[in-house]
């Protein structure tokens, strides 16, 4: 029996041994390598001279990064309030009435196409006498003289914007199978006890919801980190660097100036904050999760 148990074992491990190969060949071995790139100075040709941390201060000095992680807050705290907002309303609005599923439909549509695209519609309609300037000035309404691409952070919030409108449709579905998933007997009898409205959602749906909210925030702030395809499409980081993110950052660095140590810092520290910001905020949910069902 213990040869049969060791064979098993022996078996298992030379399934599971290609798949984590390639793990570790695609995944793990570029972030070493680009751990290990962070502290030279290299731009592609030759060897990386090893500087220490000479990256990573100029990184933290340079305006250019401070101002790209002023946007990166910025599209963080924008994908949280419009996509996962506006989703949620979509998601109760829509919600058990007939036709519901078609309510929602136009707002998947946009879900559908890539960044680029996105970036490229909105960028027709508010690029310098773009659509939106002229139907302002035809209309004889305000805003018309705003250059909507030009000046920051306006820039950067007309992106979130845009990208808002990307993602409301597919935060509407996440939220609907959320509140599918809730049970129809404490509903009816919040009602009963005379809960309605905005007393229903808040005391009774909203804590119902706590694993979508969970699903759909945490995404959200992992898209608001690594933001890179609209803005690039939209205002390729400017004008003078002035809607960079984090992400187009770390892409000019390494791919423009040719300075992959640099570019490689940027990569570290977005790749850190990332991956912290999730493990918080997830621990923080488990910890509400625990203590709600402790309290029950």
């Amino acid at each position: 029996m213990r040869r049969r148990s060791f064979d098993y074992q022996g078996q298992a491990r030379s399934l599971v041994a290609p798949s984590l190969a390639l793990v570790v060949l695609v995944l793990y071995l570029p972030v070493l390598y680009t751990f290990y790139l962070s502290f030279t100075q290299y731009n592609g040709l030759g060897a990386p001279l090893f500087v220490g941390l000479e990256n990573y201060a100029d990184m933290i000095t340079g305006t250019a990064f401070l101002v790209a992680l002023r946007n990166t807050v910025i599209w963080v705290l924008g994908t949280l309030l419009l996509p996962v907002g506006l989703g949620l309303l979509v998601a109760c609005l829509a919600y058990g009435i007939r036709g519901g599923g078609l309510l929602r439909l136009p707002f998947l549509i946009p879900y559908a196409l890539s960044g680029v695209a996105v970036g490229v519609i909105w960028s027709f309609m508010l690029g310098a006498d773009g659509a939106l300037t002229q139907a302002l000035r035809f209309l004889s309404l305000p805003g018309s003289e705003l250059r909507w691409l030009q000046d920051a952070p306006l820039n950067t919030v007309v992106m979130v914007i845009a990208a808002a409108w990307q993602g409301v449709g597919v935060n509407a579905l996440l939220f609907t199978v959320g509140l599918q998933s809730i049970p129809k007997e404490p509903l009816e009898a919040a009602r009963l006890d005379g809960a309605t409205g905005l007393r229903l959602f808040g005391h009774l749906i909203w804590p119902l919801l706590r694993p979508s909210t969970t699903v759909v925030v945490g995404l959200s702030i992992v898209n608001g980190l690594k933001t890179f395809d609209i803005v690039q499409a939209m205002t390729q980081g400017g004008p003078a660097r002035a809607s960079e993110t984090l992400a187009l950052t770390m892409y000019r660095d390494t791919f423009v100036n040719s300075d992959y140590g640099l570019g490689a810092a940027v990569a570290m520290f977005l790749s850190v904050v990332t991956v912290a910001a999730s493990i918080i905020y997830l621990r923080r949910q488990l910890a509400l999760g625990n203590s709600s069902g402790g309290g029950r």
